[in-house]
């Protein structure tokens, strides 16, 4: 599918682009009030967090992006994708909107980049969420997809997905299979497939890692953290490693619910991040 043809099928009527580095960003803005910045994880895009917009744009500015490398934003010219690199685009892309501070949520690898944005950029998060965060690095932590683009023998695999595989990686992400739809099934290949994600997709899972997660002692905002307890591409044992190195921190995990709580549960898991919004 060209790119014309996603952008007609894949944007809303919120839907804007702003560029930065020569890169035109995907991205919505809806609703008013505080701000927050959902951050989606891989395979994904905005769109993950469609039904939480629905819910939190009622009392709060929410804005979600397609990240360099996903969704209609596509490819970065620098083919440059590590963490550190995410971290100073946010602070590009909140610069842009001209948002000095605000709540930022992040989902799988989407956390893994807004906690060490927020270790980088501290004075510019009010609060942090972590929905299933990434960032424990090892062998057995690494999702499938992952595993499979650092082999050299296997990577070839991201020339062509089928929708058989997408299908495939989205039932080990959900716990509730009837949420693996023909819709979301088709999102995800088409997006997936729109020029130069899949490349930056292989890029990014051989990018060069830090063990950074010493440096989540630094922080002093109030963080959540989320996690589906039958995540099979994170194990739910790391959402008490977070808490243990983040010092104003709670956790709440969620009984029979996979990788994506925020499409899995949505009314539940977005109630408990109001919750914890109005506490702090």
């Amino acid at each position: 599918m060209k790119i014309d043809e996603l952008k007609e099928k894949y944007t809303y009527e919120t839907s804007n682009f702003v560029t930065i580095d020569e890169l035109d960003i995907h991205y919505c803005d809806e609703g008013g009030g505080e701000v927050i910045l959902l951050v989606h994880g891989t395979f994904s895009s905005l769109h993950s967090f469609d039904d939480w917009n629905e819910i939190l744009k009622k009392q709060y500015r929410v804005i979600r992006l397609d990240l360099p490398g996903f969704g209609l934003t596509g490819p970065n010219p620098t083919h440059e994708y590590s963490i550190d690199d995410y971290s100073d685009f946010l602070d590009a892309f909140l610069e842009k909107l001209n948002i000095k501070s605000c709540c930022i949520a992040g989902s799988s690898l989407g956390g893994w980049i807004c906690w060490e944005f927020a270790v980088k950029y501290e004075n510019r998060v009010d609060e942090l969420i972590l929905i299933n965060s990434a960032g424990y690095i090892g062998e057995k932590s690494m999702p499938l997809p992952f595993v499979i683009a650092q082999n050299p023998f296997l990577r070839n695999v991201f020339n062509y997905v089928p929708r058989a595989v997408v299908r495939r990686f989205l039932r080990q992400v959900f716990e509730d299979q009837s949420k693996v739809t023909d819709e979301l099934v088709n999102r995800h290949y088409d997006l997936f497939h729109r020029e130069g994600n899949k490349e930056a997709f292989v890029k990014l899972a051989n990018s060069d890692y830090a063990h950074n997660t010493d440096r989540l002692i630094q922080l002093s905002i109030p963080v959540l953290i989320m996690w589906g307890a039958n995540d099979n591409w994170i194990n739910v044992k790391h959402s008490r490693k977070f808490e243990k190195d983040i010092q104003n921190s709670e956790v709440v995990i969620y009984e029979n619910v996979g990788h994506v709580p925020m499409e899995e549960i949505p009314e539940k898991s977005a109630a408990d991040l109001i919750s914890f919004l109005e506490r702090n």
